[in-house]
């Protein structure tokens, strides 16, 4: 008589399906995963934030026996779209030809389907709801929070100090041929739409908006508008460099404006801190994003999740070391707008009382 396990027809149907996804998979994604313990993460350039805190969770997951294959070009508006969606990395060439200088600091990916990744907090939200950037496309509700980790980036306006501006109206007014440099984000369209300003009425006087990113763009500008902080990370190192180049007078934006930009923007209302750049010599009123999101997806095992905010928590010490300004808050680490909280993270931060 036979003893073992008899097989069904649903049991086998699903056993050659797994097995026919297995195979269609390259060679290099069959080698990696959560289960094999080389989950692959989602990132940005070694020196963006999302690509620095990708190399902590490599570092803080690396005790329990875990080997995190960072993908450092998986950024941009379709990073929650390659998580969410579990793609395969991009070509890392088109990186490489949109910004040579990132060459360095961003290795090919590897080729397997990201599991989990990190990104700024607007995005994950804006993804989870199909809201901003993903507002023609479905909402992403298989989005879950892991952890927030708190890096304060600043709305800046600074005019060079020669001209003598004192309020952006004033170029309207005048109509001035001034130069824009702008960091990314739609902050600084939403600031000169204010004023009056296009890209379209800045250029027939004779004007021009460039890109911070562009090295050649910082060389020659007249006003600057855009996120960030006192760091070398591209997307808004621009105030890295001007800053000491430049005699800056930086200035305060209307009340109102504030407002409109920290509901739009999804932002807090905060203060840039009084030397955070060269020039600038007392608190300036200003809105902010504060938090860089480690996320997963319903999906991600409860335990992995687990793992990843408790590694996070346990070292902390980490953060305190990298190029940006991490910290971790246990009061919000759980929290990031109302996107979810992956149940595996909820169980270590209620166990931890964090999330009551």
């Amino acid at each position: 008589m036979r003893t073992g396990c008899r097989r069904t027809p649903q049991g086998s149907v699903r056993l050659i399906a797994g097995l026919a996804l297995l195979a269609a998979l390259p060679l290099g994604a069959q080698e990696l995963g959560i289960q094999v313990k080389k989950p692959v993460f989602g990132g940005a350039c070694k020196v963006c934030p999302w690509g620095a805190l990708g190399d902590i969770v490599k570092e803080a997951l690396r005790p329990y026996g875990y080997d995190v294959q960072v993908c450092y070009n998986c950024s941009g508006a379709d990073a929650p779209r390659i998580v969410a969606d579990a793609k395969i990395p991009p070509p890392i060439e088109e990186l490489w030809q949109r910004a040579p200088f990132l060459r360095n600091q961003a290795p090919a990916p590897p080729h397997a389907p990201v599991e989990f990744g990190a990104t700024g907090a607007p995005f994950l939200w804006d993804a989870y709801r199909g809201a901003g950037a993903y507002s023609r496309e479905q909402p992403r509700k298989n989005l879950r929070l892991i952890a927030q980790i708190q890096s304060p980036t600043y709305l800046i306006v600074a005019v060079n100090a020669e001209l003598g501006i004192t309020d952006l109206g004033q170029i309207k007014q005048k109509r001035w041929p001034v130069r824009v440099l702008t960091s990314v984000g739609a902050q600084a369209s939403e600031v000169l739409d204010y004023y009056g300003l296009t890209r379209a009425s800045i250029e027939s006087a004779g004007g021009h908006i460039g890109a911070g990113m562009a090295e050649a763009e910082r060389k020659n500008f007249d006003v600057a508008i855009g996120e960030g902080t006192l760091a070398n990370a591209p997307e808004f190192n621009m105030w890295y460099e001007i800053s000491q180049k430049f005699d800056l007078q930086y200035l305060q934006l209307p009340d109102d404006l504030l407002a409109k930009l920290a509901r739009s923007g999804e932002m807090e209302r905060a203060n840039i801190p009084d030397g955070l750049l060269r020039g600038i010599e007392h608190p300036i009123p200003s809105v902010a994003h504060t938090g860089v999101v480690v996320y997963g997806r319903t999906d991600t095992p409860d335990d992995f999740a687990y793992l990843v905010a408790r590694s996070l928590d346990e070292h902390q010490d980490l953060l305190e070391w990298s190029l940006l300004n991490f910290s971790y808050n246990l009061h919000n680490v759980w929290k990031a707008y109302d996107v979810p909280v992956h149940p595996g993270a909820a169980r270590y931060y209620r166990e931890r009382g964090y999330m009551k």
